[in-house]
């Protein structure tokens, strides 16, 4: 990687996560979102949202396999991207797909449990987004570690809520799932690593 890529490496991150929403824009003004754009739109974000918050995830198995501390300032930027296409789904669902018509809104809500997961899960990002800078950190302790854990969780939601959207197609989802497994697996590994070097020193300890 030159020099001048490590320099700007994250203005150049920041730029290119950006690119799916102008890609998305492009072709909502060239007319080439097929027969039913709303839906196309919705879609797009929602994968997006998705794609990022999994992106998210990988960041502490690349930095334990890279040991490189400034993976954390990464970590941040895919997460808040995350919330933006997050936002912007839930923003085409009420406004593009709905009109913002409460009436329609609230029952359908009520009687879809693919929504409940995607509020959930939305809330928890949300939680997340508005606490991720540092002063937050700080302010927080040790409650910000534990709320941000809450990303797991989120991510199941996620799944499950892109599953029942889809009435039952495995195809998509399952894929998302053999990689959330990977990573959830990968962080199982290391609290059990941590758990037993706890152990061997509270035992050394105690001799």
């Amino acid at each position: 990687m030159s020099a001048f890529i490590l320099r700007h490496l994250k203005s150049i991150t920041l730029a290119v996560c950006l690119l799916p929403l102008l890609w998305l824009i492009a072709d909502t003004e060239l007319d080439r979102l097929g027969a039913n754009p709303i839906q196309a739109v919705h879609i797009r974000l929602g994968d997006w949202a998705m794609r990022f918050l999994w992106i998210t995830l990988t960041i502490t198995p690349v930095q334990s396999i890279s040991k490189w501390r400034g993976m954390a300032d990464y970590r941040q930027i895919f997460g808040l991207y995350s919330f933006l296409y997050a936002s912007l789904h839930l923003l085409a669902y009420l406004w593009v797909d709905h009109a913002l018509a409460w009436d329609a809104i609230v029952p359908d809500v009520l009687q879809s449990n693919y929504l409940w997961m995607g509020l959930i899960a939305y809330s928890l990002i949300l939680l997340m987004a508005i606490t991720s800078s540092k002063w937050a950190m700080k302010r927080m302790g040790k409650q910000w570690k534990r709320l941000h854990r809450y990303i797991y969780l989120a991510s199941v939601l996620v799944i499950l809520h892109y599953y029942w959207q889809l009435k039952g197609n495995l195809a998509e989802p399952g894929f998302y799932l053999v990689i959330l497994g990977l990573l959830l697996g990968f962080r199982l590994v290391g609290w059990l690593k941590s758990l037993r070097q706890a152990l061997v020193l509270g035992a050394g300890q105690r001799d």
